[in-house]
């Protein structure tokens, strides 16, 4: 196909692949005058271990469809395709064309396409691609993490597994479990769809410009469906309420609920009405809501 006009460009150009050098990553940025943009969160992996291990516990193999989110200047985009059928990618920063262009002259499976994700038709995008299954792998901008995951959620994307890298603190809450300090409403949320866990730590060393802190990578991997609630948004509703004021009890924040049926269910768990959210799993969530929902 050739390099592609914007909004996006493809790579087919055949021939050896070349091996991926930070350096040559490095040297290319430079030889283009690339300025990195802070307003787009951008900080550049240059350490090729890192980004062999993530590739490697994201568990890719050549049936698998890969998204990535920021591409920046292609090094982890380099080692995805090597490892997938596939990879589309998107960017938000146009400046960024010629460097991935020569970054990954020597691939042939990467569509890039220079728009904004949180704006994008994903659906219709992945829609000439065939695949068994579809991932996010991605070192994800710090400041727009959490929409990312929402709208992979709420607009259904068939996605099976998202391998990310967020920022530390960002990812500890996520993976958040009862009776933690991190743990909240979004905790539960994401545990409705995902089985989260952690993968491994990076350090600020890796990246270009170093960022102020650490990272660490983040597997979510599709929920089977064990855990569904009968009555969805009262089950969304009910965690939200339950979290509005933290330091508070059940009691408390749910005072326009049905507080017999509530502390019948909890006592099923041998818990009462003066727990705090914090202390409650998914189960005891969607057993509270179903319970609510089928009076």
């Amino acid at each position: 196909m050739g390099l592609v006009t914007n909004p996006f460009f493809c790579y087919n150009i055949g021939g050896d692949r070349m091996k991926y050098s930070p350096k040559t990553m490095q040297d290319n940025l430079s030889n283009n005058d690339f300025q990195l943009k802070k307003k787009f969160g951008q900080n550049f992996i240059i350490d090729e271990n890192i980004i062999n291990n993530i590739v490697d516990k994201a568990g890719l193999d050549k049936d698998t469809m890969v998204i990535e989110i920021g591409p920046g200047a292609g090094s982890l985009t380099y080692k995805l395709a090597t490892s997938s059928k596939n990879v589309l990618c998107y960017e938000i920063d146009e400046s960024l064309e010629p460097i991935l262009k020569e970054n990954l002259k020597d691939i042939d499976n990467v569509e890039i396409i220079f728009k904004d994700f949180l704006q994008a038709d994903v659906l219709n995008d992945i829609k000439k691609y065939s695949f068994k299954s579809l991932y996010v792998v991605a070192n994800l901008p710090y400041y727009i993490t959490t929409p990312i995951i929402m709208k992979i959620i709420e607009e259904m994307i068939p996605v099976q597994k998202i391998v990310v890298m967020v920022q530390k603190e960002v990812g500890n809450r996520f993976k958040a479990t009862p009776n933690s300090k991190d743990y909240n409403s979004l905790s539960v949320y994401l545990d409705y769809y995902y089985e989260i866990s952690k993968l491994m730590d990076v350090s600020k060393h890796v990246f270009i410009p170093k960022p102020n802190v650490d990272s660490i990578v983040i597997c979510f991997k599709k929920r089977p469906g064990d855990f569904k609630a009968k009555d969805e948004a009262l089950f969304f509703k009910l965690v939200r309420d339950s979290f509005k004021q933290k330091r508070k009890t059940l009691r408390n924040n749910l005072k326009g609920y049905d507080l017999d049926n509530v502390g019948k269910t909890l006592s099923k768990y041998n818990l009462d009405l003066s727990v705090r959210a914090e202390a409650l799993s998914l189960e005891h969530f969607i057993a509270i809501a179903d319970n609510l929902g089928s009076e």
